[in-house]
């Protein structure tokens, strides 16, 4: 590939930033996301889901057996959250850019098929 050629990969990058700038799954999250942050008490609940979340997930990839009373406060926390239309409208339109954002990831890695095999090859000889 020639230096010129590099370019030509930056400009498509480039316009692929700006068309997922304009997608209706960005547009949908910035406005789901300005309405969460108006109300101090849906960014609180959120926040406090999340850290739940996080901190039994970490406990489980530590090795460690959650804590049935953390796993009970995460499920209430989540019944709570899923019932306030504003959070689960701000966490589908989260989703639905995350998913757009790992298609385009996986066409990236597809096209790459050698990218990284050699890490892959040692992993799958162990």
């Amino acid at each position: 590939m020639k230096e010129g050629d590099s370019m030509q990969v930056y400009d498509r990058a480039h316009e692929l930033a700006r068309e997922l700038s304009r997608s209706s799954e960005y547009n949908d999250f910035r406005l789901a996301k300005a309405k969460l942050e108006s109300n101090a008490t849906n960014v609180d609940m959120l926040r406090d889901f999340r850290r739940r979340q996080l901190a039994l997930e970490m406990a489980v990839l530590s090795g460690k057996e959650p804590d049935p009373a953390d796993k009970k406060a995460l499920e209430e926390s989540y019944r709570i959250i899923s019932l306030n239309p504003t959070i689960t409208a701000y966490l589908e339109a989260e989703q639905r850019l995350a998913r757009l954002l790992a298609d385009i990831q996986k066409i990236l890695i597809d096209a790459l098929p050698e990218w990284g095999k050699d890490i892959i090859d040692e992993v799958d000889k162990k």
